[in-house]
């Protein structure tokens, strides 16, 4: 990619909105000078005030194909147990090609509401038997060509799935998908790390799926050699999602899920833990104090029923927080943000409680902590418009309703907590521009590929 530049006529900047703003971005997409108050010469216009896209911090692709196919009552009470079910049907179906299609779609539809960049907890490495494809990395790889296609940026995490439930109880039938061997599981994740190395858009952790499904001498060892190949990979696990989880690691340690981890494993800022459900306060504080992130999926959290984060006393340790789309029953940023708080505003019957101190926007403190967050977690170069970081760019559109007369972080309060039809016009990802007046320039043959798969999956 040839060098450029962008003129945009407002950017919100690491210190606050500045107007006239040109961006240079390198050959390698990153960003190489930003000027306030600067020329267009021969830089690209933007149409409208410019903020920093956002990292969908926890992805399961394939189901966006499935959101909605859960939401009929069931003999008796559901819960994300009775989901599950549904879902291990559903995925029993999966090819590599519709995983590919599937994944192609979903990513178009995260750039066109602003994410530039997904993290995918990528848990599907067999083929519907529980056999291993003759590429073993095949669906890892749909992955990335799903999101080279979209051009949006990937964390790719493989994930170590060996069980059923605490002590190492044999997998289900559902679960054959899942479930590698240790020595195939880092023999895979060595192969996408030497095989996309140079990907400058594209980063390799990996996943413990969760305690219930890694036995502890496992989760040593595999991590003790990730960490010795790359010492900054990123790490994530899903952790107290369910009080019946959290009942469950109580009788089998005698320790709550975040207190065993933080206990037994070294758990520092390369960390995700997705979900945290359920933590006590003092795990809460422990957590905070870690430095990892909390990768908080409201839309998802609320669909299956798991319950409402600790978000004020979290932030008030001083706690990161990243958002993402999990399930994809919603693939915007800013409905997670808007969920994030409106759950606690319910919980408190109060409003504002993500940020308390008097003339503070909630809207632009939940963004910027959702940027840092989410680009710490997915171990890649953005969440900021600043020297060194990717350009990754989200254009607003000043005469939509939603947002006409605002500027400013007036601006990001009414995106986020006014209306639900999108403002967002074009989008950059690592200087190059992808959504166009609110089309991707590849959108037509996604959703052509997706309703085929589709249609023959239902």
């Amino acid at each position: 990619m040839s060098s450029r530049a962008y003129f945009a006529p407002a950017a919100w900047l690491p210190d606050g909105w500045a107007g006239d703003v040109r961006i240079a971005v390198g050959r390698d997409g990153l960003i190489t000078a930003v000027t306030p108050n600067g020329d267009a010469d021969d830089a690209a216009r933007l149409g409208g005030p410019v903020v920093p896209g956002m990292v969908d911090v926890h992805s399961h692709a394939f189901q966006r194909a499935m959101a909605g196919l859960a939401e009929r009552a069931g003999p008796a009470g559901d819960s994300f147990w009775s989901w599950r079910q549904i879902m291990y049907g559903f995925l029993a179906k999966l090819g590599p090609a519709e995983i590919e299609a599937i994944a192609a779609q979903l990513y178009v539809e995260l750039l066109k509401h602003g994410y530039t960049t997904v993290v995918e907890f990528h848990y599907l490495h067999n083929d519907p038997r529980g056999t291993a494809y003759e590429n073993a990395s095949e669906l890892a790889d749909r992955i990335v060509h799903a999101a080279g296609a979209a051009g949006i940026g990937l964390t790719l995490l493989p994930v170590l799935y060996q069980a059923s439930d605490f002590g190492g109880v044999a997998p289900t039938d559902g679960q054959r998908r899942f479930v590698l061997p240790t020595d195939d599981f880092l023999a895979l994740v060595h192969t996408l790390q030497h095989r996309y190395r140079r990907d400058p858009k594209l980063r390799i952790g990996v996943a413990p799926h969760s305690l219930r499904a890694v036995t502890p001498d496992t989760l040593r060892a595999v991590l003790d050699v990730v960490s010795a190949h790359d010492a900054t990979a990123p790490i994530h696990i899903h952790v107290a999602e369910q009080t019946r989880e959290v009942d469950a690691c109580l009788a089998w340690s005698g320790q709550r899920p975040v207190e065993w981890l933080l206990a037994n494993a070294q758990v520092d800022a390369r960390w995700c833990l997705v979900h945290a459900t359920h933590m006590t306060p003092d795990e809460t504080k422990a957590l905070a104090a870690s430095g990892a992130v909390a990768g908080l999926c409201p839309t998802t959290e609320a669909n299956l029923g798991d319950g409402l984060f600790a978000l004020p006393d979290y932030l008030a340790a001083a706690g990161r927080i990243a958002v993402g789309s999990d399930s994809n029953v919603a693939t915007s940023p800013v409905e997670e943000l808007r969920w994030l708080e409106y759950g606690q505003r319910l919980r408190s019957r109060a409003r504002n409680v993500a940020e308390r101190a008097e003339g503070t926007s909630t809207g632009a403190a939940l963004y910027a902590r959702a940027l840092a967050g989410g680009a710490q977690a997915a171990g890649q170069k953005v969440g900021a418009i600043a020297v060194g970081r990717r350009a990754d760019l989200v254009v607003l559109d000043p005469d939509h309703p939603s947002l006409v007369g605002r500027s400013g972080d007036a601006l990001i309060d009414s995106w986020i907590f006014c209306g639900n039809d999108s403002p967002v016009t074009d989008v950059v990802v690592a200087g190059e521009w992808l959504v166009r007046d609110g089309r991707h320039v590849h959108e037509d043959q996604a959703a052509a590929d997706f309703a085929r798969v589709v249609r023959k999956l239902l």
